[in-house]
């Protein structure tokens, strides 16, 4: 019996507290589910995989542990191996391959997701009318949301195949209806 939605949620939530680090699941979730179709995917696992993709952060914030120590966490929960292999395979440090279309879209979507949300938090319409060529400029500046690798941005979207302009469209687009969720201000409210 594969593990829902409502499952991982549940999971997400035991480990993770941070209110930052649950939007930022929500948000991956969102760009990651949005390649599902596009790729042939099953999305409900699509979205398992992602809101659990740094379920472990807080108890384990160093490489030498997440996302590694918090795969042994997943099977005793009962997650597949799919959703764990495609976990481990978003931390660069691994070097898990990315070998599925599910992999690559979560590596692909978790710092564009990030830096999008950030993008996002300092527009007074939040993700309204973001274009991505205001967040291609934000990139180019390193004190912006300097936590995300832009090396992992322009990589994911290499993995996607896609111009890395229609992947940040895509990402924005993916966000736009929970941007409440993410905290985010829209022109609707």
């Amino acid at each position: 019996m594969s593990k829902s939605r409502a499952d991982a949620w549940e999971t997400l939530t035991r480990y993770t507290k941070s209110e930052a680090l649950l939007r930022h699941a929500l948000a991956v979730e969102a760009s990651t589910a949005s390649y599902a179709s596009r790729f042939g995917g099953d999305e409900e696992l699509w979205r398992v995989t992602a809101l659990l993709h740094d379920f472990d952060y807080e108890i384990h914030p160093t490489l030498d542990k997440h996302p590694q120590d918090g795969a042994p966490m997943l099977r005793e929960e009962g997650y597949s191996e799919d959703v764990i292999d495609a976990i481990l395979s978003h931390a660069n440090h691994l070097s898990v391959p990315r070998d599925t279309p599910l992999k690559r879209s979560l590596f692909a979507c978790d710092e564009l997701s990030g830096f999008v949300h950030a993008c996002g938090l300092v527009r007074p319409t939040g993700l309204d009318g973001l274009e991505p060529k205001s967040v291609k400029k934000k990139l180019k500046q390193p004190s912006f949301a300097a936590g995300v690798s832009r090396d992992d941005v322009y990589e994911g979207a290499e993995l996607l195949e896609l111009d890395l302009d229609e992947h940040i469209a895509n990402v924005i687009t993916a966000l736009q209806p929970i941007a409440g969720e993410l905290g985010l201000r829209s022109e609707a409210a």
